[in-house]
């Protein structure tokens, strides 16, 4: 076996601990928190599903599910940062950082590049597919809490105005979901999963 290949083995066996990240985000049958491997999963397979909606011209959609596929996975070392955890937030760059630092050397060098530019690139959020890309991950997510009762906007106490600022890459990528986005805070605020205003 070549070193090349047992790099490659080791880091697939590495970034099998996916796994075991849990999320805030409850699967849909309300059952059991979903886990950072099937968010990654469901997250590429919602950018394939919706990409004829997408309103961002020149999107490769191939390289966006290569993005959703590694964009978490550094959680393996970093932990899940729920998106309304302020405390948790403010040091999330660095941890994550140093996360990829340990999780993409483990890969061969060209791979390694080739990942670690697919996660920074998302991470910013700049080009077409990185923006596509953020857009079907926060509605992914977006969806799901709404489906299984709303369990991270009750626990942080979040307002409307944090879930649209939170949700406007989808105004952008997926302009045609933005009445559903505004259908569900709607709701969710009738229901008190959501916050009207910002509590002082």
């Amino acid at each position: 076996m070549t070193e090349k290949l047992q790099r490659q083995l080791q880091f697939l066996a590495e970034s099998d601990k996916m796994k075991n990240i849990l999320r805030q985000t409850y699967i849909t049958d309300k059952s059991r928190q979903e886990n950072s491997a099937e968010h990654s999963w469901h997250f590429a397979l919602t950018a394939m599903t919706l990409f004829e909606h997408c309103g961002i011209p020149g999107v490769d959609i191939d390289r966006v599910i290569k993005m959703a596929l590694v964009h978490d996975l550094v959680e393996i070392y970093a932990g899940d940062t729920p998106a309304y955890d302020a405390q948790g937030n403010l040091d999330k760059d660095e941890r994550e950082k140093e996360a990829a630092d340990k999780l993409f050397s483990l890969l061969p060098d060209e791979q390694a590049a080739e990942y670690r530019s697919l996660w920074e690139e998302f991470d910013r959020m700049e080009t077409p597919d990185a923006i596509y890309g953020s857009a079907v991950d926060r509605l992914q997510s977006f969806h799901n809490i709404y489906l299984s009762g709303g369990h991270p906007w009750i626990k942080y106490a979040v307002t409307a105005g944090k879930i649209y600022e939170r949700m406007a890459p989808v105004k952008i990528a997926l302009p045609e979901l933005w009445e559903y986005v505004k259908r569900v805070v709607n709701e969710g605020l009738e229901k008190g999963f959501i916050q009207p205003e910002d509590r002082k």
